[in-house]
Parts: structure tokens; C-alpha cells; sequence
């Protein structure tokens, strides 16, 4: 077994293309496409972790379109739910360690304040259903793993909300975006970030001593018009003279979809800074270095 590899899944999405970035120092970073790796078949996640034999596995892999799962339920269940456990499965057997990342989507948002990891979960979608079933099976391999349940990842890549928002905002006259529904943007560099704090700071073969479930979202809170507003304004700032949609606050029953949303998202990450002590960064600031880099395109 090779000391230094690190295998990532979902290289080509948002959080994992930025772990490939952040990983490349530390060591060999394998990425394999998706014809080399399909994560909806066991004998493939098999063949490649054997092939590999890796130290390190960062699952960033995901079925991560949350209205399209309610129509899709058994592609969500096979990427989300069965394809966390066979990776650690064969992680157990070499001895690597596994970094898995989840969701705020497995609470029920009943809650009236940020969600700590032993709170009951409760998810209201086949996506948070599928990405809980992942996070248990994951966790009874007896695999060394960190899961990383996170929130509302943007970033300068990839499809999200913050790239929709800010190219509608210059199609249309009005944006009304949905006020009720409180939580965190992440920005998917920081969770790359945080997963190289991780890598250099425990030793795989001493990770189960502090393997399990971390919160792992944006420090601060908004909802999705307060996301979407500061968007706005920051555009706004970078280009006066551009000609921008108004933002108006709607509640979640004037903009219904297929999946049902939590009204709560907040994550409590103290776990997260007290074990490996490690601070999100605050949603504003990642947005002002977000913007900054679309600007600099």
C-alpha cells in the first residue's frame, strides 16, 4: 500500500475538483472519470480501490440534484446510500481512511436552533433520505471515516445557487427567492481546505480514533434571499453601471417543488473546532472572495 495516495471521487464536481487542487500537495491524488469509476456499481468501486490501494479516500461523489431525486429515487439510493459503504468496506481491508461528505438535508429543520451531530435526524426528501442511509452504512464498515455534513455549497465552478442567481440577475426585473428556509452557504474550497487540515493532521492509521460525524457549513447564517441579496449587491459593487434584477423575499409555500426543504439548515460546527480545530469560514467573507474571482475571469 502506497503511503501517500489519495483517491477522490467526484473529481469533476465542485467540492471535489477543489479537494483535487488542495490535495496535490500532499501526496499522489488520484481522480479516476467516470470511465474508470462508476459509483453505481459495486464491482467498479471495488476494482479501483483495489487497483489503487489508497491511504486516503475523499468521497465527494454524490446524486446531489434534490428536486430531480424525488423522480429518481433508485440512482440517489445507489450513488448516495450503497456506494459509501463499499468504499469503506475496502478502505477497512487496506487500512485507509475515509472522508465522506453529507448534508444538512437529514434534519427535518423542526429545530429552532443550529443542529449539533447527536441530534435525531428526520430527512423530508429522497435525497436527504439517501445521503443518511449513506452516512450509517459508511459508519458500520468499521472504516476509519469523517463525515462531513455540510450546506448550500457554491462556489466559482460547477452548477449552484450563487452562479444561477447572478446570471438571472441580469436576465430578468425581479428575482423572488424563498425567505424562509434559514441555513449557511459553504464555500466548496473551504471544505477542500478542511479536508487537507485533516489529512495532514491525523495519521490514517490513527484516524478511527476520531472517526465520525461533523458539522461542517459556513460560519454565520441567512436564508436563501439573504444569499441571494448580498449576491446581488456585491455584483452591484463590482459593476455600477450594470442593470440588475430586484430581489423580493417570498415564503417556501409561494415556490413550491418537488422535494420538501427544511426551514432550519444551521449546522453547529463547535465539534468540528473543538477535535481538529478548525473554523468555517463566515459566509460573507467567501462570498466577497468568490465574487472576486468571477470578477477576475
Amino acid at each position: 500500500m502506497s503511503s501517500d495516495t489519495i483517491l477522490v471521487t467526484g473529481g469533476s464536481g465542485q467540492v471535489g475538483g477543489a479537494a483535487v487542487r488542495a490535495l496535490a500537495g500532499l501526496g499522489t491524488v488520484i481522480a479516476p472519470g467516470r470511465d474508470r469509476l462508476d459509483l453505481a456499481s459495486a464491482e467498479s468501486i471495488r476494482a479501483i480501490m483495489r487497483e489503487v490501494q489508497p491511504r486516503w479516500v475523499v468521497n465527494a461523489a454524490a446524486h446531489t440534484a434534490v428536486d430531480k431525486a424525488e423522480s429518481e429515487p433508485e440512482l440517489a439510493f445507489a450513488l448516495n446510500a450503497d456506494a459509501p459503504p463499499v468504499i469503506g468496506e475496502e478502505a477497512r481491508k487496506i487500512g485507509a481512511a475515509v472522508i465522506h461528505f453529507s448534508t444538512d438535508y437529514v434534519f427535518d429543520g423542526s429545530k429552532a436552533t443550529p443542529y449539533v451531530e447527536s441530534d435525531p435526524p428526520g430527512p423530508l426528501n429522497v435525497y436527504g433520505k439517501s445521503k443518511l442511509a449513506g452516512e450509517q452504512a459508511l459508519s458500520q464498515t468499521g472504516a476509519a471515516h469523517f463525515i462531513f455534513r455540510t450546506s448550500w455549497v457554491y462556489g466559482a465552478t460547477g452548477k449552484n445557487f450563487l452562479l444561477s442567481i447572478l446570471r438571472i440577475a441580469r436576465e430578468r426585473e425581479v428575482l423572488r427567492i424563498v425567505a424562509d428556509q434559514h441555513g449557511a452557504p459553504t464555500w466548496s474550497e473551504d471544505l477542500a481546505r478542511l479536508t487537507a487540515h485533516v489529512i495532514r493532521r491525523v495519521d490514517a492509521s490513527d484516524a478511527g480514533r476520531v472517526s465520525g460525524v461533523y458539522h461542517a457549513g459556513g460560519s454565520g447564517e441567512t436564508t436563501w434571499f439573504g444569499f441571494a441579496s448580498a449576491a446581488v449587491e456585491a455584483l452591484k459593487r463590482r459593476e455600477p453601471a450594470a442593470n440588475l434584477a430586484r430581489v423580493e423575499a417570498i415564503s417556501t409555500a409561494d415556490y413550491p417543488t418537488p422535494a420538501r426543504r427544511p426551514a432550519n439548515s444551521r449546522l453547529n460546527c463547535a465539534k468540528l473546532e473543538r477535535v481538529f480545530g478548525w473554523r468555517m469560514m463566515d459566509w460573507r467573507e467567501s462570498l466577497e472572495v468568490v465574487m472576486d474571482e468571477l470578477r477576475a475571469r
